[in-house]
């Protein structure tokens, strides 16, 4: 399966050599909305030159991304949330959010300070919230990351690539990596498949829906990330025998935690250190994710191989 994801990323890479776009490959210059400014060339906001326009909340607002019930995730982030009070000593509250979209309108409008967002929605975040992505879980190793998967039921006569024309594919949303637009990518590049051509379209919101949507048998196909598959297959919610994997991709990164670039920097430094230095053993956080830590990461590097992606398609961060 690596040789497949390196296949992929070298056609990806044949892409914009033929169509006019290496040089905008390999000289990535952002997509900040003009109302930001980067002088470090990082791709990400700086902080305000201007103090007055820097905020130092009394409480901070926490949002998980909506990939499952938001409810469950309340109380798996519970644990973190007190030690990030502590460490603050600010109170914390967790903001639920039932979509994507209406996450990254709450970034904009300032409802939310600090953000676990999924690895598709992070360049839109970026570039039109003005987040600072700067921690990711990870194993006790440091690995990290998911891989998309399209999936089928077990007893499905869907085998390969080349068997999805003329057929739905589940997709979560336009927005989502794993869920819409590494698998159209992969579609076009590796069969030239095109949505509403070669194959047709549905769209779930959130990749439980998608994975229990095949396993109910209500999806011929979907495109979901295979780290809440895991997830549902370990909580009881499925089994994973009855699913069949007929494509696997390379691997991505994993959502971002990320604060608003106009947060106050000591209060920035003490939300760092409280993801750095929080102890998951016997936490609620263990309990749910497979994950041991948090490492620190940047964007320019970790979301070039999501930016290359989202090139392909032709997305605009607006």
């Amino acid at each position: 399966m690596k040789k497949i994801g390196q296949a992929f990323t070298v056609l990806i890479l044949l892409v914009f050599l033929f169509s006019g776009f290496v040089m905008a490959a390999e000289m990535d210059f952002g997509d900040l909305g003009e109302e930001f400014v980067d002088f470090d060339g990082d791709l990400v906001a700086d902080i305000p030159a201007e103090e007055s326009e820097w905020i130092n909340p009394d409480t901070i607002i926490f949002s998980y991304t909506p990939v499952e019930e938001p409810s469950v995730y309340k109380n798996a982030w519970s644990d973190f949330l007190d030690y990030l009070a502590e460490v603050t000593g600010k109170e914390v509250m967790f903001y639920a959010v039932e979509n994507y979209a209406a996450q990254l309108e709450a970034l904009r409008a300032g409802r939310i300070h600090i953000a676990g967002i999924n690895t598709g929605s992070v360049p839109f975040a970026v570039n039109t919230a003005g987040v600072v992505p700067f921690a990711m879980m990870a194993a006790e190793d440091g690995s990290f990351g998911y891989e998309m998967e399209i999936i089928t039921q077990k007893d499905s006569e869907l085998e390969t690539l080349e068997d999805l024309e003329g057929k739905t594919i589940a997709f979560v949303s336009q927005t989502s990596n794993s869920g819409f637009k590494a698998p159209s990518a992969i579609l076009k590049s590796e069969m030239g498949y095109e949505a509403g051509k070669d194959y047709q379209t549905t769209f779930s919101g959130r990749h439980d829906n998608s994975i229990m949507g095949v396993y109910n048998g209500d999806y011929e196909a979907a495109a979901i990330a295979n780290s809440v598959m895991h997830r549902m297959d370990a909580s009881g919610a499925i089994d994973m025998s009855e699913i069949k994997t007929i494509y696997k991709s390379q691997t991505f990164p994993t959502t971002a935690y990320s604060y608003v670039n106009n947060l106050h920097p000591g209060l920035a430094q003490k939300i760092k250190k409280a993801f750095f230095t929080f102890d998951w053993t016997g936490t609620s956080l263990a309990a749910e994710f497979e994950d041991d830590k948090f490492i620190p990461i940047d964007y320019k590097t970790y979301w070039e191989v999501i930016r290359t992606i989202d090139r392909a398609n032709g997305v605009e961060y607006k």
